[in-house]
């Protein structure tokens, strides 16, 4: 579905007005906007959503010890391959890459489950909610991805509500990390990192249209850099 995005400077003082609550650091008034008056939105297909959803879960359980083999299996049963990107593959089958990086992905995989509906609430103070591994592929027991997605019966958010989270994240990555480099404290138990990933992932899942934006980037061409 592709509708009008909502103004984006009224999206923008509500952003700056959850900040301000929060009692996080304002970003300058040049901060660029996310999109443009007239831009179109819309969310990636729900298929791939959920494909990437269940990419990221299975390279959290390399993380946490699966054999890649097992993983390699399950990815080849599913018909997920041509899903993953090229360091996900080396990370899947050779543990090459950095295992922190992956471990974070965490936070993205909560992002993009919140854009499907499989959570309720991306509260920038809260870490991921615990429950969230129970609308997960059930890969120990063999769940397909066909039948996990059978199982959950994805809800995608309306898109405006989605980038509207999406200003909020761009807004809140700047502000966490400026805490970061003064060396203060966060407002609640989630840091610069997680809240990167949150961004990272409604980067790529909201879709934009105008005439300032490219194609929607591929997972590993998301631009986090302003």
């Amino acid at each position: 579905m592709t509708v009008p995005a909502p103004d984006p400077r009224e999206v923008r003082e509500a952003s700056l007005d959850e900040l301000s609550r929060l009692g996080l650091p304002l970003p300058p008034p040049q901060f660029p906007l996310v999109w443009e008056p007239g831009d179109l939105i819309e969310l990636r297909p729900t298929t791939e959503i959920e494909a990437r959803i269940a990419v990221l879960h299975l390279i959290l359980a390399r993380c946490f010890g699966m054999p890649p083999q097992d993983a390699m299996s399950w990815l080849l049963a599913s018909h997920l391959v041509e899903m993953v990107t090229p360091p996900e593959w080396q990370f899947v089958t050779g543990s090459k890459g950095d295992h922190r990086s992956f471990v974070l992905h965490h936070d993205a995989l909560f992002s993009l489950a919140w854009v499907l509906g499989l959570t309720k609430l991306l509260d920038p103070t809260l870490p991921v909610d615990e429950r969230l591994i129970e609308r997960m592929p059930d890969i120990a027991r063999g769940e397909s991805f066909t039948q996990w997605r059978s199982r959950i019966l994805a809800a995608p958010q309306h898109p405006a509500d989605a980038a509207a989270l999406l200003d909020l994240h761009y807004c809140l990555d700047w502000a966490y990390l400026e805490l970061e480099r003064a060396g203060h404290r966060p407002p609640g138990l989630v840091d610069a990192n997680a809240i990167g990933q949150r961004r990272w992932a409604l980067e790529w899942a909201v879709v934009l249209r105008g005439p300032y934006h490219d194609e929607p980037p591929g997972w590993e061409e998301v631009d986090l850099s302003t």
